[in-house]
């Protein structure tokens, strides 16, 4: 993956790993990112998601895998700037959009906590302007929790032109106030399942009216400046476009082409979907949660219990497809519980996502309006959790790490079926086809039976088909040989 950094040694760890200030102890040990079982995950993920970023035709992708305090992995693939060639790192900046939506919630149980909000009071005590018509008046109040829970009955915008180019204009905060005035309430409250940036775009009301201080201001300095998160903002920093920002491109037309789309400023629905960050802050994002939900050191931000609160399902819909908590969409995949939230606004698309048990967090950021951050997320938790299980239990270290005989055969290999990465796993050589929507189920593990001959090791412990590679006149590997011939690449 080009412009990707990852550890292998405890030197280079503390050179190119991000070290997050804690107040305690840290829960991992140094070494547990050089255990070989680590640092094939690594390597092994940043091989896919670089194919997948190339194979989407994705300008370009920033990402971390955090695990605990520490990140044990950044890196960008493709670029910020495609016209100008610029590289996507861990630092460039993006719009991360409804990630926006996580402060704002903290900013709300903040509120809630000081005494000055209760979670199931109605939005208009808090906002007297807000006076919508509703069909379902005797069913209750349009609540605060309603408006977290995305259980409100409101509708998703406020008007459906606000996400079109060329203008893309967001309301003003007066706008809010005439648009919501007697509007029609789509739904009963608390009934189904609607996903309403209007909603948040009021509980950013509530968070000022509350608080006293412009929305803004308050997550400012009562959230960012806390974590340290220093290149982060509130609103879309246009300034720096095509600086420390990458530029937003459109979604693939038929043709395969795409155009950069332009600057916009959210305005009143800035608490919605404003914010612009980057892996490596939203790394420390994920650092300071883990911490708070490990009672390390306590937290001025938000109590372990309301965080554990916030992550734990509030509100389903009836058919039990969609779970959410308060800000945080909460969702199960095989025995795992993840949180996390992700955000598509013009030209981005990005993702956080969080493994609370065992301490793992992924973030993807990307450029392009159509791309699957969260497919690209999820996988580093696929890829990660299981290789770091092991390395935990490995005390003894007897996980060896592959014989560095193999080298020669890691690389890239092509034909007319597409892209094999040849790569290490589980002590072995494997091999793993690119692109793949389940990278980790398709690894296969080859082993030496022979002079630049494996054979494959069958999960049901038969011995498998052979594979041969071929060097050239200069001893290199130059072209592997399975069903079919495929010429190294890279």
């Amino acid at each position: 993956m080009p412009h990707c950094r990852r550890a292998r040694s405890a030197a280079l760890a503390a050179s190119l790993a991000l070290t997050i200030a804690t107040s305690g102890a840290r829960a991992q040990a140094p070494s547990i990112a050089q255990h070989p079982r680590v640092q094939e995950a690594l390597a092994a993920y940043e091989k896919w998601l670089d194919a997948q970023r190339a194979w989407k035709r994705i300008p370009g992708a920033s990402a971390a895998l955090v695990v605990d305090q520490d990140v044990l992995w950044q890196g960008g693939s493709g670029y910020m700037d495609v016209e100008r060639r610029i590289p996507a790192t861990a630092s460039t900046a993006y719009s991360i959009c409804s990630i926006s939506k996580l402060f704002t919630s903290i900013a709300t149980l903040q509120l809630r906590d000081a005494g000055k909000l209760r979670l199931d009071d109605p939005v208009s005590k808090h906002l007297p302007w807000f006076t919508p018509r509703s069909r379902y008046a005797d069913e209750g109040a349009i609540t605060v929790e309603g408006l977290l829970t995305h259980a409100s009955g409101l509708q998703r915008e406020l008007a459906d032109t606000l996400w079109l180019e060329p203008g893309m204009m967001f309301p003003t905060f007066d706008e809010v106030m005439r648009g919501v005035k007697d509007r029609e309430v789509a739904y009963r409250p608390e009934r189904y399942f609607q996903y309403s940036n209007l909603g948040f775009t009021l509980l950013g009301a509530v968070v000022s009216a509350a608080s006293g201080e412009p929305w803004s201001t308050y997550v400012t300095t009562h959230i960012n400046a806390p974590l340290g998160l220093t290149s982060t903002s509130v609103e879309y920093p246009t300034a720096e476009r095509g600086k420390t920002l990458a530029i937003g491109y459109s979604a693939s037309e038929r043709d395969g082409s795409r155009h950069p789309m332009p600057a916009y400023q959210t305005k009143a629905m800035a608490a919605a979907a404003g914010y612009a960050s980057t892996p490596l802050d939203l790394a420390k994002f994920a650092a300071w949660q883990f911490r708070v939900l490990a009672g390390a050191g306590g937290s001025p931000i938000l109590s372990k219990s309301t965080l554990r609160e916030m992550q734990r399902v509030h509100f389903t819909d009836p058919s039990w497809e969609t779970t959410w908590g308060l800000g945080f969409e909460v969702w199960r995949k095989g025995d795992k519980t993840f949180v996390g939230h992700g955000g598509s606004c013009p030209g981005y698309r990005t993702q956080l996502t969080l493994q609370p048990e065992d301490k793992i967090a992924s973030i993807v950021m990307t450029n392009a309006g159509d791309a699957d951050a969260m497919a690209l997320a999820q996988q580093g938790h696929e890829f990660l959790g299981p290789a770091l299980k092991e390395a935990l239990a490995d005390s003894s270290r007897s996980l060896k790490a592959a014989d560095p005989s193999l080298d020669p055969y890691v690389g890239t290999y092509w034909s007319f079926g597409g892209e094999m990465e040849v790569i290490r796993w589980k002590g072995a050589l494997a091999t793993m086809y690119v692109p793949s929507d389940e990278p980790v189920k398709s690894i296969t593990r080859w082993k030496k039976v022979g002079e630049d001959t494996f054979q494959e090791i069958r999960k049901d412990g038969e011995d498998g088909e052979i594979m041969r590679f071929d060097r050239g006149r200069d001893g290199k590997v130059f072209r592997a040989r399975t069903n079919y011939m495929m010429r190294r690449i890279k």
